[in-house]
């Protein structure tokens, strides 16, 4: 199963701090509903009007990101006419995003803190956009999950000609992984999905905390081979009583998983292999499992 999950747990049981880059994307998400109230009691909010402007000017702001620029390069760089590039460094120059060196305009280093965050929230409108098929079968009370790492990621949804397009998806990234953690409200993959399981069974080191009576209908179905893969240390089962959607974790790649209530069925699977994202699951998945409990803990399954 790789390093033990343990070791990955602070004293109290809980994920350790992860990079500042990802720290500083959980806080966000911990604050962004008391972001107003923070700055109402600043006492400082930005004019609508000024916000508006600034995002109108993103497509400047990003382009000096790039690089420095001279007001030509600026009408190429954008294909704009000579007025509209002189007007975008004028108000540019306004707000002291800009400041004019060896003939190009470079941004100040309040002008690249705008561009950035800009850019960031044009990423997480549009990214909120593309999840829209994962955030709408994702519980409300669960609000771990975190948009902005999953700005790239690969988005599969279930289509009428087409219901199993998801969980195809998902198999294919058990396929080409050695080993497997995830946790789930109901089977990763459908029971009748035998390749799945003989993946999970013979093949993929495999860690999975499901619900208790997930468990005990995989052991109805599969009762010789789960046991067996069991015995051979190569499937380690853990329950929870509660669990927020599908997360899964292969070799170099982490996926989420959104399910029909009714059917059961996987309606979209995105996944990424971007490090925060990656760094986002781990630290989920090891603060879920450590409220779990091994199988053989567990008094309640009959196996």
């Amino acid at each position: 199963m790789g390093p033990n999950q343990d070791d990955r747990l602070d004293d109290d049981g809980r994920p350790p701090p992860g990079s500042p880059v990802f720290e500083a994307i959980l806080e966000n998400e911990r604050n962004r509903r008391y972001l107003g109230k923070r700055l109402g009691a600043a006492g400082d909010r930005i004019d609508t009007e000024l916000l508006g402007d600034i995002v109108r000017h993103e497509p400047v702001l990003e382009a000096l990101l790039e690089e420095p620029l001279d007001r030509r390069e600026i009408e190429q760089r954008l294909d704009v006419s000579r007025a509209t590039s002189h007007r975008y460094t004028q108000w540019l120059n306004e707000h002291e995003f800009v400041e004019k060196v060896d003939g190009r305009f470079q941004l100040t280093w309040r002008g690249e803190v705008v561009a950035e965050e800009v850019l960031r929230f044009e990423a997480n409108i549009q990214t909120a956009h593309r999840l829209t098929p994962l955030l709408d079968v994702i519980c409300e009370d669960h609000r771990e999950f975190v948009v902005e790492p999953f700005v790239d990621a690969t988005i599969t949804v279930a289509k009428p000609d087409d219901p199993y397009r998801p969980v195809e998806r998902f198999i294919a990234l058990v396929n080409e992984s050695e080993t497997f953690r995830g946790f789930n409200t109901t089977h990763m993959a459908p029971l009748v999905l035998g390749e799945f399981h003989q993946r999970v069974f013979d093949d993929t080191d495999t860690e999975i905390i499901y619900l208790p009576q997930i468990v005990e209908k995989l052991f109805e179905t599969y009762p010789e081979r789960a046991q067996e893969a069991i015995d051979r240390g190569h499937l380690t089962l853990r329950t929870r009583d509660e669990l927020p959607y599908g997360l899964a974790l292969f070799d170099e790649r982490v996926g989420i998983g959104g399910y029909d209530e009714t059917t059961g069925l996987m309606q979209v699977f995105v996944d990424t292999d971007s490090p925060i994202a990656c760094e986002w699951a781990e630290r989920v998945y090891t603060s879920v499992r450590a409220d779990s409990n091994p199988l053989d803990e567990r008094t309640d399954l009959t196996l």
